[in-house]
């Protein structure tokens, strides 16, 4: 049971890193602006965090999917990001799209905002502490490492 609970935890995660990646890898110029909108960074280097966000994401889901714990580190750093920013963005009150999930995220225009989107990163930390749990629990049944 707690493997099948492992897998299903990391594929989750992997899915919806996916989910995230692909939109903002469709328009990345759209992403940077949403990324510019925070005010975190120079104009200049928003497009090559909105590339290595994206390559980050879509590098995550694939080391989930194998089964890899870089996987789960990675997924931790993005993770710690995010909510870092999402807490820095409801901190200055913006009203803004949060960008999770690519420009024009049906979610933003649902729930409005930031404040969802840091609920549900948070909740994402859920499957994030059983995989780690498993996989230092057992270590032996981790994937090639």
């Amino acid at each position: 049971m707690g493997l099948w609970l492992d897998r299903l935890s990391r594929w989750l995660l992997a899915g919806i890193m996916l989910a995230a990646a692909i939109p903002k890898l469709l328009s990345l110029g759209s992403f940077a602006e949403i990324i510019e909108a925070y005010g975190l960074i120079p104009e200049i280097l928003t497009l090559p965090a909105a590339i290595s966000l994206v390559i980050m994401e879509l590098l995550a889901a694939f080391l989930l999917i194998r089964g890899k714990s870089s996987g789960l580190w990675l997924t931790v750093i993005l993770m710690t990001i995010f909510i870092a920013v999402l807490s820095y963005g409801i901190w200055l009150g913006l009203d803004i799209d949060c960008g999770c999930f690519g420009p024009e995220d049906a979610e933003h225009k649902a729930f409005s905002g930031l404040r969802t989107a840091l609920v549900r990163d948070l909740i994402l930390f859920l499957p994030i502490v059983y995989s780690f749990w498993y996989a230092y629990r057992f270590p032996i049944k981790l994937s090639g490492e």
